[in-house]
């Protein structure tokens, strides 16, 4: 046995697990492909929210007198509305057929006809229909004598009271996704670095080379060393995926509470961290128990289910009931606290204590099945043929 410290035997490991995959092909490709189509996404959600709740309205005649009312009043509806002027009907209606303008206005204030090409949206509907109504009151009260400015100031003055026990975030919907797509990030790098853990182990007890390995090293040692190597690696390719997602978002302006954003990539660093800990030494030791590739997938199994029907359950509960007792108490299991807590904590839903128990929760379990997941592997790696029993790599040798 070598005279190598122990932590210097983990850490050689870990190094070398970090030079072989960060160099691969597979993990270069797979990353620049990620990050293709996060900016792509990113891209298309710029493009989404500059499209929707926005219409191009023509204005002909004398409607071109109603432009900055028709602004104003289109703002108010939470409808961003650009007009266009043009000299003749004809030269509008050319427009709209094209698709250029959505809404062609002709006739009068009072009266207004309007050109689409096949449906008119329905917020702008509104905006037009209050324009006519409007105008039309406005004679009536010229008629009856009483300034129609004065009348019209008091009653835009006349407002329910309202008293709110708790006030609406107003960037509630903004931290929900913030947190859904850290959950999504998180779930997939845990999901493929473990799995590439349970892999590696298969591949070097079938290929005998652990054999020589643990010439010179202890189990645990080899295989805390793999856990960390492969986790550092995944690491770098979550911060990378993470960094370039936020400042991507806050370019395009798809994310504006740059805030939450920082703060949850911090978040699902350290959730990351305690996360592979606690999954990968279980694929690592499910690894151990069979010789084969062919065979890995029946022992990673369990551990995929739960990883996988933990993120299903969760996310959805994330956002249908994000305040329900339901996601509270689901990211308190340490199995599922990697996912959701750093979820619930960009979403502002998480309290305090929440995020303390949970991570006091996720350290006991981390000790346990380090511990469990050790004894394991020393009592399998070495075991090839027929896939390894659990209960037989439980018991003291």
């Amino acid at each position: 046995m070598s005279t190598v410290t122990p932590w210097r035997a983990v850490w050689l490991i870990a190094k070398r697990e970090i030079n072989t995959r960060l160099r691969t092909r597979s993990f270069v490709v797979g990353t620049a492909a990620l990050l293709v189509a996060m900016l792509g996404f990113l891209a298309v959600q710029a493009w989404i929210s500059d499209s929707v709740g926005k219409s191009t309205v023509g204005l002909t005649g004398q409607t071109t007198g109603i432009s900055e009312q028709l602004t104003a009043l289109g703002g108010q509806a939470g409808l961003k509305i650009v007009t266009k002027q043009f000299p003749s009907a004809e030269e509008g209606r050319a427009q709209v057929e094209s698709g250029d303008v959505d809404a062609l206005l002709s006739g009068t204030a009072a009266e207004l006809r309007v050109l689409v090409k096949s449906t008119l949206d329905e917020k702008l509907r509104g905006v037009l229909d209050r324009i006519s109504q409007q105008e039309v009151l406005n004679g009536k009260l010229s008629e009856a004598g009483l300034d129609p400015g004065q009348v019209l100031a008091s009653v835009a003055t006349t407002r329910v009271a309202v008293t709110e026990l708790k006030p609406a975030d107003p960037d509630r919907s903004q931290r929900l996704a913030i947190g859904a797509i850290v959950a999504i990030l998180l779930y997939i790098t845990l999901f493929t670095y473990g799995v590439m853990v349970a892999q590696g182990v298969v591949e070097e007890k079938a290929s005998r080379v652990v054999e020589i390995l643990l010439s010179t090293v202890r189990p645990w040692h080899l295989l805390l060393g793999k856990v960390i190597g492969l986790g550092l690696v995944g690491l770098t390719q979550l911060v990378i995926l993470a960094g370039v997602g936020v400042l991507g978002g806050l370019a395009t302006g798809v994310l504006t509470l740059s805030g939450v954003a920082t703060g949850a990539l911090l978040w699902g660093v350290i959730w990351y961290l305690l996360g592979f800990l606690l999954y990968a030494t279980l694929y690592g030791a499910a690894g151990s128990l069979v010789s084969r590739q062919e065979d890995t997938q029946s022992v990673i199994g369990p551990v995929n289910l739960v990883l996988i029907m933990g993120f299903v359950v969760g996310l959805n509960l994330m956002t249908s009931a994000p305040d329900g007792q339901a996601i509270k108490i689901a990211s308190l299991v340490p199995l599922l606290s990697p996912i959701l807590m750093p979820g619930r904590i960009a979403a502002g839903t998480a309290a305090l204590w929440e995020i303390a128990a949970s991570l006091t929760l996720t350290l006991l379990a981390v000790a346990l099945l380090t511990w469990l997941g050790a004894k394991i592997y020393q009592n399998s790696i070495l075991r090839t043929g027929s896939r390894v029993k659990l209960m037989d790599a439980l018991k003291n040798r």
